[in-house]
Order: C-alpha cells, then structure tokens, then sequence
C-alpha cells in the first residue's frame, strides 16, 4: 500500500513507539504523532519529545477531556449504559473520541492514512476502525499488529531496544492499562489467569476500601433533564463535576471491577477496572429515576440499555442504529430532575434519599394509614381479571401441581 502522510493514534509506550518508528521505516513518509489527553496522568512534554525522537514529524497533543464528559460520557450514564451487567465502558467511549480527533487531524494535516496500536486480538481495533470509516472512509488504513511479524511483548522490547526506544515496561508492572477519565483498566500479564487477584499495589484512582475512611461520606447530586449538574448544592461543569466525584470515590474505594468479559472478535478476556466517578454518578441517576419515570417507559428503556451498551462496546458509536437509541434514552430524560443523597463507605455507594418536583411517587397514594384517594376494595375486580386465566387452566386440569 502506497501512503504520502500517517497520522498515528500515539500513547508514548512500548507499543506505539514501536509502530512509529515501524511506519517510518516501512512507508518512508512523514508521520504524525496524535495523542489524546482524557484525563490520564501523563507528561506531555515528554510524550512530545520522545515522538519527535522516535521519528515523528510532528506531535500534535489534543485536550478532549471538557468533550469527553459531555459529549461521551454523559450521553452513555443518561442512558445507564452497563455492559454485561458490569462494565460501566470506560475504554469503550473513549475509542470513537480519539478516532474522531484522529480523523480531524489527518484531514487538516492533509494525511492520506491513519494507523493505531490495538492488536489483532481486542476490540480496540475494530472501535478505531470502524470510526475511522464512518466519518472518513477514503483515509486508508494501517493496522500494524496484523501485518508485521512482531507478535509478541519480547520481539517489541528487542526491537525497540535495537533502535533505542525506551522500554517502559518493567517486571514491578507486569500488565497493560489504559487510564482516562472514566476509568482505569488492567489487563494482560498476571491478570491473563482469572483465579489471580490483582496487587493491591497496582489500583492508581482508589484507595482499598478496607482503607477507606471509617466514617462515612455523605453528598447530594442534582440532575437536570438526566445530566449532574451540581454537587452539593453547587453547580458545576460537568468535567469539573465528574473529576470530583473522581475523587471522592477513589477516596472511599468506590468503583472496582474484576470481571471476564466477552469481546467482540469472539473470545473472553479478564480485566480489572477503577471506575469511581463513574460508578457514583450511575448510582445515583438510576435511584432519581425510580420517582421521576413512569414503570412502563422504564421497562421498555430498561430493556434497550443491553443493546445500546452492546452497540458502544462492538464499537458502533457512529452508527444510525445507535444515534436512534440515544434520542430514545434521551427522551425519557426529560423528567430526570431532582436530587439524590449519597451514602459513601469503604467500597459502597448507597442512596438514603431522593427527591424530585416532578416526582410520581405520592405518599397519600403510597402510605399505609388512612388516605381518601385510593379505594382497597377496587383490588378485588383488579386481581379476579388477571387471575382469570389461571382458573380456566385450573379446570382444565393445566394447572401446575
């Protein structure tokens, strides 16, 4: 394949340093270093710096993490979106922002392919790249992992050591993670066997909860139209929003994971997750919908968040069938307005109280003492109807014994 210019989705480590000194030598073209901040830690001028070291001709670092929230995230926890029941998608959303930035980069750059470093075996690939055909199907694309003959960890040490690359990767982090503002996750090395439990040493956004504070952490999130829109009682922007919640769940060891999933290309993979904002901010948007949306609009909505976490997951953010089910999602938000109250303590999330103007929960239709608006004895016609059934079969003889 004949290229002019490479635009690189570039992260500084052992792999994407590889490839792009790989690209340079295979395509003899000017290549472009793209990396995306969402929120990791990471030293940015030592990324630069080592890119145009390794070959680049230019590092181009993009601050998406004021996007990342509100377009990505805040979309995806409107909907509850959970994958496997589990998986709260913290690399999952991140994949089609990057390949977006990626796609905007090479056309103002004037490239004519992109390329990244997912291997052939995870679902990153196919996140990046069906991003990069939806909104850019004519850039070609470069999938280094399917094409070169380093498959494996030590042939890319070796090759990087041959051209003097620095190695990050060392026997005291023995796995691979990728970290933005969602979440961090571990994979690869000792986690690749299930029955291990990961090293208490390795978990960055949490403190262990048997670590956690003694005393319990109380706070109270405002939502408007699904979206958090303030903490305690002080509004904030959703990045400055989330990254708190960030911080008070890592405090109180909110937020981890230890799941195997199902990727997409067909085979399981353990992982282990930190997903505290997160996992606070789902929480407390699902108990402020048991007020304030109606039982049937939340069972068929309910019953579309295992398709729409799917879609996001496979990755088909870009695609008609899930820009439908998120207009779907959002349009039972509309009524998503109250606040909730936060129990936070070692590891737990628990909601004590929810309020909302817009509430269907009433106390003179609920209470157990005396009211004047609900009449007990209308039970009676109302269970005699759904029982019908149940007694033809009866005397048909279909009943169960």
């Amino acid at each position: 394949m004949s290229v002019d210019k490479i635009v690189l989705a570039y992260s500084g480590g052992l792999d994407t340093s590889v490839i792009l000194k790989w690209l340079a030598e295979e395509y003899q073209c000017p290549i472009i270093a793209y990396s995306a901040d969402i929120g990791q830690e990471e030293d940015w001028e030592a990324v630069r710096r080592k890119g145009l070291a390794t070959g680049a001709e230019k590092v181009i670092v993009s601050d998406l993490k004021k996007v990342f929230v509100e377009e990505y995230i805040y979309p995806a926890f409107r909907a509850n979106a959970i994958y496997e029941g589990s998986y709260l998608l913290g690399t999952s959303l991140a994949r089609p922002l990057i390949a977006k930035e990626q796609v905007r980069i090479a056309q103002a750059e004037g490239a004519d392919a992109v390329s990244h470093g997912a291997t052939g075996k995870g679902n990153d690939q196919v996140r990046f790249e069906l991003a990069y055909i939806a909104l850019a199907p004519a850039l070609k694309i470069i999938a280094p992992w399917r094409v070169w003959d380093l498959n494996s960890r030590q042939k890319l040490v070796e090759f990087a050591k041959a051209r003097n690359i620095p190695v990050p990767v060392t026997k005291e982090k023995p796995y691979s993670s990728d970290e933005n503002l969602l979440h961090i996750s571990f994979e690869g090395g000792i986690l690749e066997e299930p029955w291990n439990e990961p090293d208490e040493a390795m978990f960055k956004m949490t403190v262990s909860p048997e670590k956690a504070p003694d005393k319990p952490v109380y706070l109270e999130i405002t939502f408007a139209g699904g979206n958090a829109v303030a903490l305690d009682g002080v509004a904030m922007e959703p990045l400055e929003l989330f990254t708190r919640l960030n911080k008070l769940g890592g405090a109180n060891g909110i937020g981890r994971l230890d799941l195997v999933e199902n990727r997409f290309v067909g085979m399981k993979s353990h992982g282990v997750y930190e997903t505290p904002g997160g996992t606070i901010l789902r929480t407390a948007h699902r108990d402020l919908e048991t007020i304030t949306l109606d039982r049937e609009v939340m069972r068929i909505r309910d019953s579309l968040i295992p398709r729409y976490a799917e879609l996001i997951y496979n990755g088909f953010w870009f695609s008609p069938e899930r820009e439908l089910l998120q207009k779907t999602m959002d349009e039972t938000q509309k009524t998503v307005n109250g606040v909730v109250r936060l129990k936070l303590y070692k590891g737990n999330c628990t909601p004590v109280g929810r309020k909302s103007e817009q509430s269907l929960y009433q106390v003179n239709f609920a209470t157990f003492e005396e009211d004047t608006v609900y009449n007990q004895g209308d039970a009676t016609g109302f269970i005699r109807l759904n029982g019908l059934r149940l007694k033809i079969n009866a005397l048909q003889g279909r009943c169960s014994k």
